[in-house]
């Protein structure tokens, strides 16, 4: 549990102390046009895990990543020129766009929750572009509030439910939006709307309700292709045992028993063990508490059938 935490107004030195929070593996609270949020490293895997840990966030959705301009987002995610359109057409501003990943981009598996799109956007408000320039850095950063809570559109909104999880909030007065942003995917040749928000975008086609893409889906996500087998104390010869602490396997999530570290380590170990030898897959108990509860919600998704 951090101290209590601290609210700075926006200004250079709070973007100078928000930056240094950022590179040491923490989130900070920061306004942007349409709600504040809880920006981190992208690259970073545990800095993303304390935004969960932060949130309580009950399952590890896709998280949106926030770049200061087109070109930076290019570097991480494939543009078809559907999209490229609507980027500069929208951006900066409330629009976020799902595409294809670049294998090279560098994103901590743990923001895409393990799926090959990614979710971006270029905001306009003055104080995430300075963190943004300032950590050079892409930022993810969904709402800055406690889990199933509503959206903070103030500093105080922050604080009050965040208080003690996070160490600082820089306040830049009440967002101008205060409804997060659209969400649309441009992929395979089409433009589907996943979210609605500030923008209407002509001819984008509702999406159908089936397997998430974006923050604000309830349906399920990234499984592997073998069998899954939970909270399994012993594993058998035809499994690929994922361990946690005392209880071993072919990989750890933490043999320190740290679930943030396990947190961090999730995705990349489930594709690990989808690409062994073994046709089954076996993932030691995890304890059913804080973001274990959510590391339980991702697995318990990932194990279900599927037809």
């Amino acid at each position: 549990m951090l101290e209590a935490t601290r609210i700075l107004a926006f200004s250079d030195e709070a973007i100078e102390e928000a930056a240094r929070l950022i590179g040491e593996g923490f989130p900070v609270a920061v306004a942007t046009e349409t709600v504040y949020g809880l920006a981190a490293d992208a690259t970073n895997a545990e800095a993303v895990a304390r935004i969960y840990e932060a949130k309580g966030r009950p399952s590890f959705n896709p998280l949106i990543v926030h770049v200061p301009d087109l070109a930076a987002a290019e570097r991480i995610g494939k543009f078809s020129d559907e999209a490229r359109e609507l980027a500069e057409q929208y951006w900066p501003g409330p629009l976020t766009l799902v595409v294809p990943l670049r294998n090279d981009a560098g994103i901590a598996s743990l923001v895409t929750a393990g799926l090959s799109t990614i979710a971006l956007r270029v905001p306009t408000h003055r104080a995430m572009q300075a963190l943004l320039r300032r950590t050079g850095r892409p930022l993810a950063a969904p709402s800055a509030n406690a889990s199933g809570r509503i959206s903070p559109t103030r500093a105080e909104h922050v604080l009050k439910s965040l208080d003690g999880r996070i160490p600082l909030i820089v306040d830049a007065g009440p967002t101008e939006r205060g409804l997060e942003s659209t969400i649309v995917a441009a992929t395979d040749g089409q433009i589907r709307l996943l979210r609605r928000g500030p923008i209407e975008v002509p001819g984008a086609i509702e999406a159908e309700t089936g397997e998430i893409e974006a923050p604000g889906q309830l349906a399920s996500h990234y499984a592997p292709s073998k069998p899954l087998r939970l909270d399994a104390a012993e594993p058998t010869q035809d499994e690929f045992t994922i361990g946690f602490g005392k209880v071993g396997g072919d990989v750890n999530l933490s043999a320190k028993s740290d679930l943030v570290e396990a947190a961090e380590r999730l995705f990349e170990l489930l594709h690990v063990a989808d690409a062994s030898i073994k046709p089954r897959i076996a993932v030691a108990p995890i304890p059913n508490e804080g973001l274990g509860a959510a590391i339980n919600d991702r697995l318990r998704r990932a194990a279900a059938p599927r037809g």
